[in-house]
């Protein structure tokens, strides 16, 4: 028995195997890919009325242990039971210290260790008359020169290329050279899957996205504006010397200054290196600016304590500061996710915080993919870079599925008047998208919005002659609701949760949101 799929996967199957079961396949993080293609794996077996030899390359061992409890979790759904029971013990793992048999009929393989292996013993058992099925995960990964490696068998097929299927997933496939590069291993690109579709049809949860402008401290401003000033006059003497640089733009440009910097001109290949330098520098400022953590506190004081968070930075010491500061205030609810920390260690932190144990959890960019965690609901971009596929990912990590998370929200921490993009991603779906404002002085947060119904509603309780402990907690309550969207909600709903508070705390925040959703629409609804 097979676990019902959505229409889209259908539709992407039907095209997959119309395309001779060869191609790639660009959907957004969460809506399904490793079920699409278990589900391949037992569809072609039922069409070729054979065994297959599923082989899976991903690029971490995180992602390995995930493909290997997916398979278990498809297994268990099929009602054959002979088919069950051939299952068992025939899964194997090639990777972060395991070395199982590669017979297995299925083997997931970490892309370093597949890279010298899976080639000859893909072509080795083509070459015994079985069928293999390649499914290359995350399969961006795998158009460098050392990845490349997984598909040397690829020119000494022979004629038996009729028994060998493959399947690439991505949520971001690659442009350019590297996209024609997998087109020629994989299949072309069979099948695409935005955001707004997965949106529209709620096959990822509904989500909220949060803008929030920060500012620098006064020496962090003092010295972006040195290197910039810097920047520009190297770049103009560049430009004076080499002026096709003038003519690109940036993704181009940061190329053509790589080249430049190794070529044979010295003028010109220093002022390139120069150039990079103080870019790098600037970029490095603008990550690490000191509000960042300070918003993040301040954020996290305002949401809800049943949520489970997770916190993207770029650098480890800015993790694990922020995780200080976090452990200082929620102790024993705080864990690190990050490179620096042995495998056992990470393991054990992932583990801490699916069990929940752990409610907040601080990473850089070892969890940007590859990690199933469907009960995060917030997601903080404490610093990120400007890559449109670690944003997809990262967005993604917060959008999954499951019962009983009906709203996930992303907030996005970026210094205003800055290089840095005050977007985070042009297609959004159907997500809302909410422009805030931290304010470093008081820790508090502007919604433009929001805070004219707020300040409407305390000066009406205040007229009403509420005393100075009620208008305290009112306060509270609107601090709280600034950085959500619970005043949005129905006006039934809102009566449901402040009904059903178990707390008086509780009741007197949904009594808030409801009052400021009214006063928010009478605002934008006058005579």
């Amino acid at each position: 028995m097979e676990k019902q799929l959505y229409p889209w996967q259908e539709d992407c199957l039907d095209k997959w195997f119309l395309n001779r079961c060869r191609g790639m396949v660009q959907a957004v993080t969460g809506s399904g890919k490793t079920l699409l293609a278990l589900t391949a794996a037992f569809r072609l077996e039922k069409r070729l009325g054979r065994p297959v030899q599923v082989k899976i390359v991903v690029p971490t061992s995180g992602l390995m242990f995930q493909w290997e409890k997916a398979i278990r979790e498809y297994a268990a759904l099929w009602k054959e039971e002979g088919t069950h029971r051939e299952l068992r013990g025939q899964t194997g793992l090639r990777g972060a210290g395991r070395k199982d048999p590669q017979d297995r009929r299925y083997m997931v393989y970490v892309v370093n260790s597949a890279r010298y292996e899976l080639a000859r013993q893909i072509l080795m058992e083509l070459r015994q008359g079985e069928a293999v099925l390649l499914i290359a995960d995350e399969c961006h990964h795998y158009d460098s020169d050392q990845n490349r490696l997984i598909f040397e068998f690829l020119p000494h097929m022979e004629d038996h290329g009729v028994r060998f299927f493959s399947l690439g997933l991505s949520a971001t496939l690659p442009s350019g050279q590297g996209r024609i590069y997998l087109e020629s291993v994989l299949g072309r690109r069979i099948y695409t899957y935005n955001m707004a579709e997965a949106s529209a049809l709620s096959t990822v949860c509904p989500y909220d996205l949060y803008h929030i402008g920060i500012s620098f401290a006064r020496e962090e401003r003092s010295a972006y504006e040195e290197i910039t000033d810097r920047m520009l006059a190297v770049y103009g003497r560049l430009v004076r010397m080499y002026p096709p640089l003038g003519r690109v733009g940036q993704a181009e440009r940061y190329e053509m200054l790589k080249s430049l910097a190794g070529g044979r001109n010295r003028n010109t290949a220093q002022l390139a290196i120069l150039y990079m330098k103080l870019s790098y520098r600037r970029k490095s400022l603008v990550c690490l600016a000191s509000a960042r953590t300070a918003c993040a506190c301040s954020l996290v004081e305002r949401l809800d304590r049943k949520e489970k968070i997770l916190v993207f930075g770029e650098q480890i010491r800015q993790a694990q500061e922020l995780c200080r500061l976090l452990e200082s205030r929620y102790p024993g609810r705080v864990g690190q996710y990050h490179s620096g920390m042995g495998a056992q260690a990470r393991r054990n932190v992932l583990e801490r915080f699916s069990t929940g144990e752990i409610r907040i959890l601080v990473t850089c960019r070892a969890l940007d993919e590859g990690v199933d965690l469907p009960d995060v609901s917030v997601g903080i971009i404490l610093s990120g870079t400007g890559t449109r596929r670690q944003r997809v990912q990262r967005l993604g990590r917060i959008i999954r599925v499951r019962e009983g998370k009906a709203l996930a929200a992303l907030y996005y921490l970026h210094v205003t008047e800055t290089s840095e993009d005050t977007c985070y991603l042009p297609d959004t779906g159907d997500g809302r998208i909410f422009e805030l404002e931290y304010v470093p002085d008081t820790g508090s947060f502007r919604n433009p919005h929001y805070d004219g119904a707020a300040a409407e509603l305390l000066r009406q309780m205040e007229e009403s002659g509420k005393d100075a402990g009620v208008l305290r907690e009112a306060g509270r309550c609107l601090e709280q609701g600034c950085v959500r969207a619970d005043w949005l909600l129905d006006p039934l709903e809102l009566t449901k949760r402040m009904e059903e508070s178990r707390y008086a705390r509780e009741r007197n925040y949904w009594f808030c949101m409801r009052r400021v959703g009214e006063l928010a629409e009478a605002i934008d609804s006058p005579p």
